[in-house]
């Protein structure tokens, strides 16, 4: 019997306590609410996921304008976002600064840009928030719209047309994107599928942002940041030298086309 009284009196106790922690939880916001950050400013994005006939164009400025003119407000809003999401670090590392403590909320929200950007922070402090600015920050529309150029064949390569990939990007899972005809024996990469070509130019600046090989393009734009300098697109493509095994000849191609389609771009660099 008293084993019993004890029993009964144990779940009922236990009853009592999942109650409340179940009233707690209910009452508590959860903290994956805050995809304002991240998910909310990429779902506001109305897609493209038609691209022009630009190998129709016979005139070549006209098509050069037509090129860039299709791929100008899709670059500005993709930097709207970055901008957005570094104004907010910006604001998180004020508040670092000052002892403040950070939300829960405003934490889930860093947090999700640390994935994002892929940066490894062991804490949140003013330290790896200084490092995240450095990947999050826009790319000179100029130097997008270039890139664009020489990767895409202006637009009528295969890739753009049917992938709408604009910027050459491989993935390495059987199935995830278009073959090149041209792919060597043992090779096993294909050139990435987009849903849109938002997706492209979001992948792009993604990865120029956290991927390793352009540490040193990320280095000269916090250099030129720091200096209150501009963000100029012939200073900034020879961060580009990893994005072919070309290398300096690829950057030389790179800087030839910017000089010789100055009077096609408009000049919007930050």
């Amino acid at each position: 019997m008293k084993t019993g009284r004890i029993g009964s009196f144990t779940l009922a106790l236990a009853l009592v306590i999942l109650a409340i922690f179940s009233l707690r939880v209910w009452l508590i916001p959860t903290i994956d609410e805050p995809e304002s950050i991240v998910n909310q400013l990429e779902n506001s994005v109305d897609p493209v996921t038609q691209v022009p006939d630009f190998s129709a164009i016979n005139d070549v400025a006209e098509k050069k304008r037509a090129f860039f003119d299709f791929l100008r407000p899709i670059i500005q809003q993709q930097n709207a976002i970055i901008a957005t999401e570094r104004d907010f670090i910006t604001d998180m590392l004020a508040l670092v600064e000052n002892d403040s403590t950070l939300s829960d909320t405003q934490l889930a929200q860093l947090n999700q840009l640390f994935d994002k950007y892929q940066y490894a922070a062991r804490n949140v402090d003013a330290k790896s928030l200084n490092s995240l600015l450095k990947r999050v920050d826009i790319i000179p529309e100029s130097m997008v719209l270039i890139q664009a150029a020489n990767e895409s064949g202006w637009g009528s390569s295969r890739f753009a047309r049917e992938g709408f990939n604009f910027f050459g990007e491989w993935c390495f899972s059987n199935g995830c994107g278009i073959v090149p005809s041209s792919r060597g024996s043992g090779k096993t990469h294909e050139v990435k599928v987009f849903p849109s070509v938002d997706a492209s130019v979001s992948s792009y600046m993604r990865n120029l942002n956290s991927n390793t090989a352009y540490t040193l393009f990320r280095s000269i734009r916090a250099d030129l940041r720091s200096q209150e300098a501009e963000l100029s697109a012939d200073q900034l493509i020879y961060g580009l030298v990893n994005y072919s095994e070309r290398q300096e000849a690829y950057i030389d191609e790179l800087l030839d086309m910017l000089r010789h389609n100055e009077k096609y771009l408009v000049k919007a660099d930050v």
